[in-house]
């Protein structure tokens, strides 16, 4: 489904993704392990369109997206929630989920619009209880939920979702890790930034440990052998 080869950034003269190659197939959720500063997030921004590859190729259902408009990018089936969750604070959880129909390919009818919402609130029913609350009012583990539930009513194949545990209490965490197991039975793909390694494994089929903008390691989350090389990607 998603695959990067040989892929380049930069920002301004920084070379950050320095020749990065990876695979994430119809259905399988993949990790990107690494310290800080190592380019995860930046592969993920490179991914979604929102920085360009300075070179090598990005293809994503046979199609070659390097260098596509982010909005093109959403509309060929490729959702990201990013780290900072981009919740508009003063729009209600519904105002909110209602711009995730902006990502369709085709403007949905009003049928198909309340049809969309009504799944997200089966999938999350603590947004059908805050639906008419403003995103200030929101904890936090509530706001990383609105952020995914509105992508995904722009009816992804993959998901881009970076750091979706970070700074979020264990109960919250686990019923994040639910709803992704769920959309992973979905057949929805997920490319996944994290730093709790024990909960990512827990999700994941694969995983790749980066430094200094490549590729160090390919890894099997059910080879007990491989996780040591998971939690090494953060040591200094």
């Amino acid at each position: 489904m998603l695959r990067l080869s040989d892929v380049h950034t930069h920002y301004g003269l920084s070379h950050i993704l320095q020749g990065i190659s990876l695979v994430a197939e119809e259905g399988e959720a993949v990790a990107l392990f690494g310290r800080n500063g190592v380019g995860k997030t930046t592969i993920i921004k490179t991914i979604a369109g929102w920085l360009k590859p300075s070179a090598g190729q990005i293809e994503f259902n046979g199609q070659a997206i390097g260098g596509w408009a982010p909005e093109k990018i959403a509309r060929a089936g490729i959702g990201l929630v990013p780290e900072d969750r981009r919740i508009f604070p003063g729009l209600t959880v519904e105002e909110n989920l209602n711009l995730g129909f902006l990502q369709k390919p085709k403007r949905p009818s009003g049928a198909e619009r309340r049809r969309g919402l009504e799944r997200v609130y089966q999938r999350f029913p603590r947004l059908a209880e805050r639906r008419k609350q403003t995103g200030t009012t929101l904890s936090g583990g509530e706001q990383q939920m609105l952020s995914i539930a509105r992508v995904l009513l722009g009816d992804p194949r993959l998901l881009l979702i970076d750091e979706p545990t970070e700074g979020l209490a264990p109960m919250i965490v686990s019923e994040i890790l639910r709803i992704l197991s769920d959309l992973k039975q979905d057949r929805i793909s997920i490319l996944l930034v994290e730093q709790n390694v024990d909960a990512a494994l827990s999700l994941v089929d694969r995983f790749y440990t980066l430094e200094r903008g490549r590729v160090l390691f390919e890894g099997q989350s059910s080879n007990p052998d491989h996780w040591k090389r998971a939690f090494e990607a953060f040591e200094v």
